[in-house]
C-alpha cells in the first residue's frame, strides 16, 4: 500500500484541494497517494471556482472533487499530515494524538524539508525517510515567527489571491518532492 499524504484546511474548498492537486503533479512519480479534508468541512461540496482553476493545471481532473469533513480515520491512515494553519494542526493532533510527530503545517514542513539532509542511501520507504529527515532538521532551525507557518486563506479574494496561495503551496511542496526523490 502506498504512503499517504493528507492535506487539511478549514472547509476543504480552497487550500487543501489546491495542495492535493499540486502534490499529485509534483509527486506523480513517487509511490505516494494524496487526499484532503477540512476541519469544518461539509461533505460533498464542489471546490471553490478559483481553486478549481488552479487545480485544473494538474494532471488530474478536479471537476469531480467533493469536500469531506476530517475524521480520525483520515489522520490515522495518513503517513504525513500537512495543514494550512497551526490551528488546524492543533485540531488534527487533538483528534488523533498519535499523529503528532507526522503532522506539520505545509509551510513548516517545506522549510524543514528544505533544510533536511537526504538519507545517505536509498530506502524503500522514501516518504517516511523524508519525514524523519525533516524532523531532524527541526532541531537545527530557529522556530518561525508568529503566523509564518500559516497559509493565508484566499477565500473572499480574487483569482490572483488563489494563484498566490497556490504558488506558496507549491514552493512549500517542492522541498518535500526533492527529499522524497533523494530518499528513494
Amino acid at each position: 500500500m502506498a504512503d499517504r499524504v493528507l492535506f487539511v484546511c478549514h472547509a476543504n474548498l480552497c487550500r487543501s484541494p489546491m495542495a492535493e492537486y499540486l502534490a499529485r503533479r509534483l509527486l506523480a512519480d513517487q509511490p505516494v497517494t494524496v487526499a484532503s479534508a477540512g476541519t469544518d468541512a461539509i461533505d460533498g461540496l464542489g471546490m471553490h471556482p478559483y481553486a478549481l482553476e488552479v487545480a485544473a493545471g494538474s494532471s488530474a481532473d478536479p471537476a469531480e472533487f467533493r469536500t469531506r469533513a476530517l475524521r480520525p480515520e483520515h489522520l490515522a491512515d495518513a503517513t504525513l499530515v500537512l495543514t494550512a494553519t497551526r490551528r488546524q494542526r492543533s485540531v488534527c493532533t487533538s483528534m488523533v494524538p498519535g499523529a503528532l510527530h507526522r503532522t506539520f503545517t505545509v509551510r513548516q514542513f517545506g522549510r524543514l524539508a528544505a533544510a533536511a539532509e537526504p538519507p545517505a542511501e536509498s530506502v524503500d520507504d522514501s516518504l517516511r525517510a523524508a519525514i524523519a529527515a525533516a524532523a531532524q532538521a527541526r532541531g537545527r532551525l530557529q522556530p518561525a515567527a508568529g503566523d509564518d507557518d500559516d497559509l493565508r486563506d484566499p477565500i473572499g479574494g480574487t483569482a490572483a489571491d488563489f494563484r498566490r496561495c497556490a504558488e506558496e503551496i507549491e514552493r512549500s511542496l517542492r522541498p518535500l518532492a526533492a527529499l522524497i526523490g533523494a530518499a528513494g
